[in-house]
């Protein structure tokens, strides 16, 4: 049974995209909660047939993207853009405007691919993460709140994330001039090697340089470090939850007196 609380990866269902795409009536849909219970019958009917659920429900559906965590726009589903958005892991949403299911980047291209999604506590709002493939606004930004949005401390860091993806971009497509791709091609040693190397530096910048020195020689340990990590088919995910597991085994240790980090 599918859990209505917590919906994660699965494959798409083209024929539910069938069913779901080819019945746009159109249709007033009256702005209410969408219940435990209705959620239930929209994940059954992402599975079976969607004939079965309340057809007036709808709910908020907040989007943030997947790996650097940043809100990027706020959307409506009713019973069947939940249904097609878990069928073809493309988020869609209903349009009030234009009373009709709507395909984020059906336009532009700029799809948001569907990781994973969650109701809150009252069943009257959907979290859904996802990865987009463009900027999440019509004018162009990342997101629905324009250049200057807030951002959380965890922005900055989550630029990492992004580092991945680039450097995969580099290794799959490998462009002229590309350094990483070079590199990688001189094989795994020579990565490793230049870890080391940006590691010395970075150790006699901080002991003799200026400030800006020693940010430079951080930046280029990072970089290297993240590309060791995907030649060796690893991930920065991987390394997080080390550190969060050695950190929870501290503090349970501190807390049975044996040790604190």
């Amino acid at each position: 049974m599918l859990n209505p609380d917590k919906i994660t990866e699965a494959e798409p269902d083209m024929n539910v995209m069938d069913a779901i795409y080819g019945r746009h009536s159109v249709r007033s849909y009256t702005p209410r909660k969408i219940d435990k219970a209705v959620i239930q019958k929209l994940l059954e009917a992402a599975a079976h047939a969607p004939s079965a659920m309340d057809e007036e429900a709808w709910a908020f559906a907040v989007i943030q993207d997947a790996g650097s965590g940043a809100v990027l726009m706020l959307g409506y589903m009713n019973r069947e853009a939940l249904a097609a958005t878990l069928a073809s892991r493309r988020v869609t949403f209903w349009s009030r405007s234009k009373q009709r299911l709507w395909i984020k980047g059906e336009t532009s291209g700029h799809f948001l691919d569907l990781v994973a999604i969650a109701a809150d506590c009252d069943h009257d709002a959907l979290l859904i993460l996802a990865r987009p493939a463009g900027p999440a606004c019509h004018t162009g930004t990342p997101t629905c709140w324009g250049a200057d949005a807030p951002r959380a401390d965890a922005a900055g860091v989550a630029f990492l994330n992004t580092l991945e993806r680039i450097i995969d971009d580099r290794l799959t497509r490998q462009p002229d001039g590309s350094y990483t791709a070079k590199l990688v091609a001189e094989g795994t040693r020579r990565v490793a090697q230049k870890v080391g190397e940006e590691g010395l530096e970075l150790a006699l910048a901080g002991v003799a340089q200026a400030d800006a020195e020693v940010i430079g020689e951080a930046a280029d340990l990072l970089y290297h470090t993240v590309l060791l990590l995907k030649v060796r088919d690893l991930s920065l995910t991987r390394v997080i939850a080390e550190l969060k597991a050695r950190h929870e085994a501290a503090g349970t240790l501190a807390r049975d007196g044996s040790r604190t980090e």
